[in-house]
């Protein structure tokens, strides 16, 4: 089912019709996933249309009197910077479900989106309309192993996602973000890029040394304790992991208090758990 709107909405019967509608009459899709659009792509984009014109239409659905942008936000706004009234158009009729599919394609096809951006939009062709990870390699011009490893940034939490600036942390930076565990690290990591500038090199080094202040989540079977070397070069890294597990505990429901003294030579952790809300839960 999905592939077939998808082939009726990507146009492959080749019977579109082109005309022109009102730029004021034309509003943005509340639809699309791209959070944001780079000044300067939009200037540049302007100025092509300036000189060779518009070389491919924007598609449109009839919306409330007006028409709503399901694919080509970008040429839209290149086109309102050059004071232009009208803009060549393919007016079609679809759902909100068709509009998103449609939209998602055509960013991926045009490579408009953010690798995170991308990552989110592979998710829901996959899981919100059904395409298998080949169909989407052929719908795209990806290749599934690109495809597998733009997913897996969603495995970052979302907050951490949220403060990747893709334009300063290149794909590059955040392939090295995964190799850590802990979110605090993950965060740490991000700032000193956007401080320092550093490399993807220097954010590699920097990775390598917070992981060996890493806590393991566990000791494998068959290891002994007086094998297991454990070094914590940063306090700092030791009192976030804590923090980090008691954050993971507060979700699954554990009433958990964590109390922190800061004092001039030794920081104090003090932590208290509600043992009855325990065998509540247990009983219930």
């Amino acid at each position: 089912m999905v592939r077939k709107h998808l082939q009726k909405i990507l146009g492959k019967d080749g019977g579109d019709k082109i005309t022109y509608i009102p730029l004021n009459k034309t509003i943005s899709n509340q639809l699309q996933l791209r959070h944001g659009f780079e000044e300067t792509s939009i200037v540049d984009l302007a100025r092509s249309i300036m000189i060779y014109g518009l070389i491919q239409p924007i598609i449109v659905r009839p919306c409330e009197n007006k028409y709503q942008i399901v694919a080509g936000e970008r040429r839209f706004r290149a086109c309102y910077l050059l004071g232009k009234s009208e803009i060549a158009a393919i007016i079609r009729e679809m759902d909100d479900e068709e509009a998103a599919a449609l939209s998602l394609t055509e960013n991926l096809q045009h490579q408009e989106l953010t690798y995170i951006e991308e990552a989110e939009a592979y998710s829901l062709l996959i899981n919100g309309f059904g395409l298998t990870r080949e169909e989407l390699a052929k719908e795209t011009g990806c290749s599934q192993p690109a495809i597998a490893d733009k997913l897996r940034f969603l495995k970052l939490p979302e907050y951490i996602r949220n403060i990747i600036n893709p334009q300063v942390l290149s794909e590059k930076h955040a392939q090295e973000l995964l190799k850590l565990n802990d979110s605090h690290m993950q965060e740490e990591v991000i700032k000193q890029v956007y401080e320092k500038e550093l490399t993807v090199k220097e954010t590699k080094a920097l990775v390598e040394q917070l992981s060996a202040n890493n806590i393991p989540a566990e000791i494998k079977p068959g290891s002994h304790n007086q094998n297991v070397s454990m070094i914590i070069r940063d306090d700092r890294i030791f009192v976030n992991t804590i923090k980090e597990t008691v954050r993971r505990a507060r979700q699954t429901g554990v009433d958990i208090l964590m109390m922190e003294n800061d004092e001039e030579e030794q920081y104090e952790i003090i932590i208290r758990i509600n043992k009855e809300k325990r065998k509540k839960q247990a009983l219930a």
